[in-house]
């Protein structure tokens, strides 16, 4: 009986031991499962932190290339040209292409076939035509030559529109900016500045013995004032007599043309003045049959007629006003400081039909020229330039 009872305490205790054990080893599996479990969720929201970090800075490079790019912005680009004729007409061309490869390239959008004007030489157009871009609520105008910009800067003071222009001959004495390296206000640009003393070398490298040269332009162009006045000093040092004539209708120029020839000039020197070019198809044979070569200030006038032209390529001048539009509009560049572009002058163009009716050898021209060019281009008689 004692054996039997000691033998039951005995199982009773194995129970208990068994027992024992067995919590103890399910709460060391539980443990285990849990650790690998918290282990793994912590494992998991390392991973998924290190992946919204990276997606952030993804974001944030995104952001700033699109910053970058323009955002994909839209512009509208108000262009105001003062009239037709072929160098405006190239500037504006080249303006326009310039845009659109920028809205291809830079990610913003720079919209203007709606806002692409032309005033037709006319003042009253030009204020009309002003006041509708403003309306418009264009970004900013593009005006180009001189009477278009000063037209645009009075219609614009105290508004917050920018305007770059486009070939302004003389912008200081124009006093359309304060200085060529800091214009001030709401205004910069591309200048066509000539050199007046270079073409004047032209002509008395072409002629030596020159004793009257004819002045002809439009006194009611501003930017021909500064040009004339340097024409007339040189001549002067030189000791050569002035004949001075100009008009500001095709008809007035026609006839300033006539009292030109009359005096018997020896040559005629335009600037770059839209009005004379303008009417040059008018004239310019009358020029050709009294044998006086016409020197204009830009390659238009001869590829109007004239015998030769010198100053800028006007290509280029339209591409780097598009590019000045860039850096205001989407790089955000204050008119203010950003100083006037200008262009080495040095190209002349030569018409080699008016050249041979005038009866000179064009091999002699060109070594007449070539000290005093830094290119010579040829050109015969058209009403535009050939794309």
């Amino acid at each position: 009986m004692l054996e039997f009872r000691l033998t039951v305490f005995k199982e009773d205790i194995m129970k208990k031991r068994f027992g024992v054990a067995l919590v103890l080893s399910m709460a060391m599996v539980l443990g285990a499962c849990g650790a690998k479990q918290q282990a793994e969720s912590v494992k998991g929201t390392e991973q998924k932190g290190t992946e919204a970090s990276t997606a952030a800075k993804e974001e944030s490079k995104e952001a700033d290339s699109k910053a970058d790019a323009g955002d994909g912005k839209t512009y509208k680009v108000g262009i105001l040209k003062f009239m037709d004729h072929p160098s405006l007409n190239q500037i504006e061309d080249s303006l326009c292409e310039e845009l659109d490869s920028l809205s291809e390239s830079s990610g913003a959008k720079y919209e203007y076939k709606e806002y692409r004007l032309n005033g037709q030489g006319d003042a009253s157009i030009l204020n009309q035509m002003t006041a509708q871009l403003i309306a418009d609520d264009v970004d900013v105008i593009v005006p180009i030559a001189t009477p278009a910009i000063q037209v645009v800067q009075s219609q614009t003071e105290g508004k917050n529109i920018p305007i770059v222009f486009s070939a302004a001959s003389d912008p200081v004495s124009a006093k359309l900016v304060d200085s060529m390296e800091k214009p001030g206000g709401n205004i910069t640009g591309t200048s066509d500045f000539l050199n007046t003393d270079a073409i004047m070398d032209l002509i008395f490298a072409q002629n030596p013995e020159a004793k009257k040269i004819g002045l002809l332009y439009s006194k009611s162009e501003d930017s021909s004032q500064q040009p004339i006045a340097a024409a007339k000093k040189y001549l002067a040092d030189k000791g050569v007599e002035v004949v001075e004539k100009t008009g500001t209708t095709t008809d007035e120029v026609s006839q300033a043309v006539d009292a030109l020839i009359a005096e018997k000039v020896d040559a005629i020197f335009t600037p770059t003045d839209n009005t004379i070019q303008k009417a040059e198809l008018s004239f310019y044979e009358k020029l050709i049959k009294a044998k006086i070569p016409h020197y204009g200030g830009a390659d238009s006038f001869a590829l109007n007629g004239a015998f030769a032209g010198y100053g800028v390529d006007y290509v280029q001048l339209g591409k780097a006003t598009a590019d000045m539009v860039d850096e205001v509009l989407r790089q955000g560049k204050d008119t203010a400081t950003l100083p006037v572009q200008t262009f080495d002058n040095g190209i002349a163009t030569v018409n080699t039909e008016t050249a041979e009716k005038l009866g000179y050898s064009l091999d002699k021209i060109k070594e007449a020229f070539k000290p005093f060019c830094t290119k010579i281009v040829e050109i015969k008689t058209e009403k535009e330039f050939k794309s």
